[in-house]
């Protein structure tokens, strides 16, 4: 099978020649067998391809444009599905082609079987070797494993209720602090009495020294006066 890519050598466009380079380089960096046809030099190769191109995939003018790419004879795309197939790495299944082992690629493709198969065929060639316990999963060991886990979780769940009930017992304040607490509150509301009795007599005491210089301030006037 070899890949064919119709080019054209004296577009004067530079997005065709950008993209003809592009497809030509990546062909190349795969080290994949490709040949060049020249649409511009030979209208033999531009009639060819634009009969091949199927219908649906020409633009709306009916002319499809360079680069377009073919296996032998069978359409692959232009440049638009060769950009998406190279970035999904794809280009293997775009050109038809078998992507080599140990590739991006291949090792895609080979999730897509496991995932569809649900099985790798390389994991269990000759399924007759394998015992019976082992293909069905040993359902039944498994099953009594479950139903031993069931019973234990079931007596770990009643003693830990249990333990529960005795922490929430134990969360409740003993007589004794309440009482503590009230000894508490009484010598709070103690000491804020004896703090008014002791602003009361500084009180006092102030209205009694200012009475007093009064008295002596009215003593002086008098004895000046006289």
């Amino acid at each position: 099978m070899v890949i064919k890519v119709f080019l054209a050598s004296s577009s004067g466009s530079t997005a065709i020649k950008k993209k003809q380079q592009d497809v030509v380089g990546f062909l190349e960096a795969l080290k994949l067998d490709y040949t060049q046809l020249d649409i511009a030099c030979n209208e033999e190769n531009r009639m060819w391809m634009r009969q091949n191109v199927p219908e649906e995939k020409k633009p709306t003018n009916g002319i499809p444009l360079p680069p377009q790419i073919f296996n032998e004879e069978s359409y692959c795309g232009d440049y638009d599905t060769f950009f998406d197939a190279k970035e999904d790495n794809s280009v293997y299944a775009f050109l038809g082609l078998p992507p080599p082992p140990g590739s991006k690629e291949a090792a895609q493709a080979d999730k897509e079987h496991i995932v569809q198969n649900g099985t790798h065929a390389a994991e269990n060639p000759d399924d007759s070797e394998v015992p019976v316990e082992e293909r069905n999963g040993n359902a039944h060991g498994e099953k009594e494993q479950v139903e031993a886990a069931d019973e234990e979780e079931g007596e770990g769940g009643e003693a830990g209720d249990e333990a529960t009930e005795g922490e929430t017992a134990g969360d409740e304040p003993p007589a004794a602090e309440e009482g503590e607490e009230e000894a508490v509150e009484e010598t709070d509301e103690q000491a804020q009495a004896e703090e008014v009795e002791e602003e009361e007599e500084q009180e006092e005491e102030e209205a009694e020294a200012q009475e007093g210089e009064e008295d002596d301030l009215e003593e002086t006037q008098e004895e000046e006066a006289e």
